[in-house]
């Protein structure tokens, strides 16, 4: 049995109809379907009654006046009624960071999306001829162009593209692989399931550490239908190792008349070692080396949309086109819009790194991340509301499952408050309108610089500010 003050404070609760006709909602039903601010309504009504009877009989209870539970009401139907996926600022200084969206599109690939989007396109249309076109014309020139392979196609992922090449190429039969190239990448998705979904047999080869051309050779039989080497892009074995290369494989293949496909992962069209990064083999090289195939990502490393991306040779490539799977695991136009965009970009590298933001976030110099990281300690000082701004050494990551051993040297902005610790901070700054994305280090809330553009600044000291304030105006 409720007590005689939870008794109270039911009766007081307003009735849904009564909340409708408060000025705030009221003004909402001009804007809303009525449906979704009357189930506002009921829900914030029974949430308080809720609260009342799961209440200690003499607790202290928050204000249940119409006007307050008005307020919840406008609250729950402006975040039912936008958009769920938002933009955030990225301040982790995880440069493709999967949970965000990994990589930011290039100005031209945005205006790309934007203009194929407004209307009609020739997607599947011959403008020559006047008659049914194919999709895949649109990247494949300027892919075979970047990479020097004779033929390609593009997927929804990098996952598809294997998956895809290896059902088309060896289902019911055996591929080769070395054992320590059995990978997991992320959400504990794993090469041999992609391969046992393609309906071809795993046959490993080697050991975990070492794997010899004569491993290979001696596993290759009437059954064999494809030698696969993946590259190890999230992780690395070191100390006592041996490896095959692309090229001994690709020639064992060639002897032995095998197709031979590489799966890259993160696939990059540029030497990333300029940046001072670790040699990543790009795709160019894969296929210089004489692999048959070679799939890659298009959103990590590459910059552009996510897209899994076929290169190779023309037989192999018709025989992948013409499998059932290659309609299921096609992409449409506004990721075609995108990803030739940004290929475009590659025809120069020098403006790939300055135009592409992955490329220019992992490229940034210690030292102007320095001068940003002081420059914005020194506007969240000026704030005031308890707020305190240092500057420290840090490491930022690259993220999306690449390049595991390059820790980037940045300069963190450490912030602290006197109100809130670290973690409340963080989450304050996550429920903004345009949410800011940080990490906790030593007890305090660190900002990265390397994942924010310079256009952003303003627009992260101000959700700062507001989320520094009281809980009515920071929230």
């Amino acid at each position: 049995m409720p007590s005689p003050s939870q008794t109270q404070a039911l009766r007081n609760i307003p009735a849904v109809e009564a909340l409708l006709e408060a000025p705030p909602v009221a003004a909402l039903l001009a804007e809303h379907p009525r449906a979704l601010v009357v189930e506002a309504a009921r829900a914030v009504t029974a949430a308080a009654r809720r609260l009342i009877l799961s209440a200690a009989p003499e607790a202290d209870l928050p204000d249940f006046s119409r006007a307050a539970l008005a307020a919840q009401v406008v609250a729950r139907v402006r975040a039912a009624a936008g958009p769920h996926l938002i933009p955030v600022i990225n301040a982790t200084g995880v440069v493709l960071h999967t949970n965000l969206g990994r990589a930011p599109l290039a100005e031209p690939a945005r205006a790309a999306l934007a203009e194929i989007a407004r209307g009609y396109s020739n997607l599947e249309y011959d403008l020559e001829t006047g008659e049914r076109g194919s999709r895949h014309s649109h990247c494949a020139g300027l892919l075979t162009e970047l990479t020097g392979a004779e033929a390609a196609l593009v997927v929804n992922n990098n996952a598809a593209a294997v998956l895809l090449t290896l059902a088309a190429l060896a289902a019911g039969r055996e591929v080769v692989v070395a054992r320590g190239q059995l990978v997991e990448i992320g959400g504990s998705f794993r090469v041999p399931e992609v391969m046992e979904a393609s309906g071809c047999r795993l046959r490993e080869v080697g050991t975990t550490n070492k794997v010899y051309l004569r491993d290979y050779e001696a596993a290759i039989g009437p059954e064999t239908a494809l030698l696969l080497k993946v590259h190890t892009s999230n992780y690395r074995i070191l100390g006592f190792t041996a490896s095959v290369s692309g090229a001994e494989l690709a020639a064992l293949g060639a002897r032995y008349n095998l197709p031979t496909l590489e799966d890259l992962g993160s696939g990059v069209l540029v030497d990333l070692s300029r940046a001072g990064l670790e040699k990543e083999p790009t795709a160019l090289e894969s296929v210089a080396a004489g692999l048959d195939i070679v799939t890659f990502s298009g959103d990590k490393l590459l910059g552009g949309p996510q897209a899994g991306i076929i290169v190779g040779r023309k037989r192999y490539l018709d025989v992948i086109k013409r499998h059932p799977l290659a309609r299921a695991l096609r992409v449409g136009k506004l990721t075609l819009a995108a990803l030739e965009a940004t290929l475009r970009l590659y025809r120069e590298p020098e403006r790939a790194w300055r135009e592409i933001p992955a490329l220019r976030a992992l490229s940034w110099a210690e030292g102007e991340l320095k001068e940003r990281a002081q420059r914005l300690a020194g506007k969240i000082n000026a704030l005031g509301q308890g707020l305190t701004a240092t500057v420290q050494p840090g490491t930022s990551e690259v993220g999306g499952g690449a390049l595991p051993l390059s820790a980037l040297p940045t300069h963190l902005v450490a912030v602290t408050s006197g109100t809130y610790s670290p973690d409340e901070l963080a989450g304050r700054l996550r429920r903004r309108p345009l949410p800011v994305i940080g990490r906790i280090g030593g007890d305090r809330l660190l900002l990265d610089l390397r994942t924010v553009r310079p256009e952003e600044e303003a627009a992260l000291v101000s959700a700062l500010a507001a989320a520094a304030g009281s809980p009515a105006g920071g929230e």
